[in-house]
């Protein structure tokens, strides 16, 4: 973020008090702060017309502006009445762009009207490509704020409901999908509906990932021949489609989950559809489940959310490096959570609040769990450091999500049940 960052999201609002009768300028406004050609800093303002004067505030700032066309020019003051920078800026229409100065620094901005919530609809979509790359496609559906979409997804290996080749392996995503009046800063909640198996075939791996064993075991290991990792999916339970003498009888019971869910990262970067950060991706956490909703912090316009790679089942760590890999579908409802958002994904379920922490090593995934959860409570609940520490040194619990492939992702987790007592400020 440039120095200016901080102070711009506020600043423009007093652009606007000669407007009312040339514009609707009632409502929500993304902010962006441009550092040769890039945005660097957005926000939403909220703004409202009273008569001839148009208030705006945010960050602590009290607005005033006049017009002359469609030039704008104002100022912006604190609370205490302290002058804190000017502006100018030129508008068409819902558009903007101007310059704020303060003092010796000059950052240019650009402004857009956001559209105002719509009623909820249900949407199919069909993809007809499939990106490997979180992070470039163009947008594939443009959807409101509170939709709900019905998709079917690829396997890991680029087969759809048939077996039939679809796209090239290394888990294909639906997507991306752009969600109108999502901005940087913002939060996308993703509502996990409806996962339906659509094939009675699964694949997974057949060897633990070296990150999960010593050394020494790994390099003494040989692959068994009998053993190819196909599963026959019979609608409630898996078995291997050509098991050895000794899993002949061997079967697991089904839980569906969805593997990979991620938006666009920020600065413009494209990560591969097996990695995963703090734009989520590749998560494969076992309990991303139905009824789980997942947060993921937008870092462009319109999120850009990729989904895929549903796994029938799925353990702990996923150590063999693919769970049960098949193709299902889906239903997501879709919504953004204004202003507020955390460093890395979260979730909840009618039981849990999870928090994950992705990083190169299980130490730096847990501390990254553990500092997201405490802070989830702190900001949630209005609790002290002391009080989410005394909370969560007697309730917290951790899941190994996976193991090294490419990072470690550990989920901190605290049950609700244990925050009943608890006034929750928000969401």
């Amino acid at each position: 973020m440039c120095k200016s960052g901080s102070w711009l999201v506020a600043t423009v609002l007093v652009l606007f008090p000669a407007i009312a009768v040339a514009a609707d300028i009632d409502g929500t406004w993304a902010l962006y702060a441009i550092d040769r050609g890039e945005i660097v800093d957005a926000t939403r303002l909220e703004v409202a017309v009273h008569g001839n004067e148009v208030i705006g505030s945010g960050r602590d700032l009290i607005l005033t502006g006049t017009q002359s066309g469609d030039v704008i020019t104002g100022s912006a003051a604190r609370e205490d009445g302290r002058l804190f920078g000017t502006f100018e800026i030129r508008l068409s229409g819902n558009d903007g762009r101007g310059v704020v100065r303060r003092g010796d620094v000059s950052t240019d901005i650009q402004l857009r009207k956001l559209p105002a919530r719509a009623a909820p609809r249900s949407v199919l979509f069909e993809p007809n490509t499939y990106p490997r790359l979180f992070g470039t496609a163009q947008p594939a559906l443009r959807i409101n704020a509170g939709d709900t979409v019905r998709t079917a997804t690829l396997d890991a290996g680029g087969r759809d409901a048939a077996d039939a080749s679809r796209a090239a392996g290394g888990n294909p995503q639906n997507g991306p999908i752009y969600v109108d009046g999502a901005i940087p800063g913002d939060t996308l909640a993703v509502t996990i509906n409806r996962i339906r198996l659509d094939k009675t075939v699964a694949r997974s791996g057949s060897a633990i990932v070296a990150a999960a064993v010593t050394a020494e075991y790994a390099s003494g290991t040989k692959p068994d021949p009998r053993i190819d990792g196909e599963w026959k999916l019979d609608g409630t339970r898996a078995m291997l489609a050509r098991p050895s003498e000794r899993l002949s009888t061997f079967s697991v019971q089904l839980k569906p989950m969805i593997g990979g869910l991620g938006v666009a990262p920020a600065r413009g970067e494209a990560f591969r559809a097996q990695q995963l950060g703090s734009y989520g991706g590749n998560l494969d956490y076992n309990g991303l489940t139905e009824g789980t909703t997942v947060y993921l912090p937008v870092a462009r316009d319109g999120a850009l959310l990729y989904v895929g790679d549903v796994h029938a089942l799925q353990g702990d760590g996923e150590i063999t490096g693919d769970a049960l890999e098949t193709s299902a579908e889906i239903e997501l409802t879709i919504d953004v959570v204004p202003g507020y958002q955390s460093a890395a994904p979260r979730a909840e379920n009618a039981d849990y609040l999870m928090s994950s922490g992705i990083a190169g090593s299980l130490e730096g995934a847990v501390r990254q769990a553990t500092t997201q959860l405490t802070q989830w409570l702190e900001r949630d609940y209005g609790l002290t450091h002391s009080e989410a520490a005394i909370v969560l040194g007697t309730t917290i619990q951790y899941d190994l999500a996976a193991i090294g492939n490419p990072q470690f992702h550990v989920v901190a987790k605290v049950r609700k049940g244990s925050l009943a007592g608890l006034r929750r400020w928000a969401r």
